[in-house]
């Protein structure tokens, strides 16, 4: 079964940047879309952001402008850069992998391959 792994989690301030990453070792993320999404204590899980093997980008309302979602297909990497954290930022960061291509826009439905989640804290 493929496994996505997510890194750079961890604590921040409000108003402060944090980096996650998302790699899988063994799997070729050219042509699939990459999504994150999010998870916080009592809340379902939503979409924060996608990229299509095209370059297309997808963002939820709540993170427009804050965030920005990259891929790197040589290293097979998918980033998401996220600035200007707000306390509601604070949850835990999966990323998700389609297996069928996408390459228009994406949405946040149809992913088969996630990780295990990395803890994102924003608090003062």
């Amino acid at each position: 079964q493929l496994q996505l792994v997510e890194f750079g989690g961890g604590l921040v301030q409000p108003g402060g940047s944090l980096r996650v990453s998302c790699a899988a070792p063994g799997f070729t993320f050219d042509r699939k879309a990459i999504g994150w999404f999010r998870q916080a204590p009592g809340k379902e899980r939503e979409g924060v952001s996608c990229i299509s093997s095209s370059g297309s980008t997808n963002y939820a309302n709540s993170v427009k402008g804050r965030f920005t979602i990259s891929r790197d297909n040589a290293k097979d990497a998918v980033y998401l850069q996220m600035n200007n954290l707000k306390p509601e930022d604070t949850a835990i960061y999966y990323c998700a992998a389609t297996s069928r291509v996408v390459i228009g826009l994406c949405v946040f439905e149809g992913y088969d391959y996630w990780g295990r989640g990395t803890q994102v804290t924003v608090s003062s």
